[in-house]
């Protein structure tokens, strides 16, 4: 499997609705695990007040991410490849964690 970006810009108006669409997401990857992994996701603020997200994802071919998206009813702006992965610090702990 490759690792993936993707862009899904103000997919949601409410953070409920982000959160069911993750909830689709999840139940969607569990059937094809060997297609599709969901790694995390960094939500973003869009001026519209709406929210969308970068997330990040392992999967088989971008294909396999079009597909996932179409079952679970998620936009899907753009599919990045990654190259390689460079961290310099982990990720921050949630304030609300």
């Amino acid at each position: 499997m490759e690792t993936y970006l993707i862009l899904r810009r103000a997919g949601w108006r409410t953070a409920d609705e982000l959160r069911a669409a993750a909830e689709r997401s999840t139940v969607e990857g569990d059937r094809t695990p060997d297609d599709i992994r969901w790694i995390r996701s960094y939500v973003l603020s869009e001026s519209n007040g709406g929210v969308g997200s970068v997330c990040i994802y392992q999967a088989s071919s971008p294909e396999a991410i079009r597909d996932h998206a179409n079952r679970a009813e998620l936009p899907l702006d753009e599919i990045i490849a990654v190259a390689d992965a460079v961290i310099v610090r982990p990720d921050p702990v949630p304030v609300d964690a």
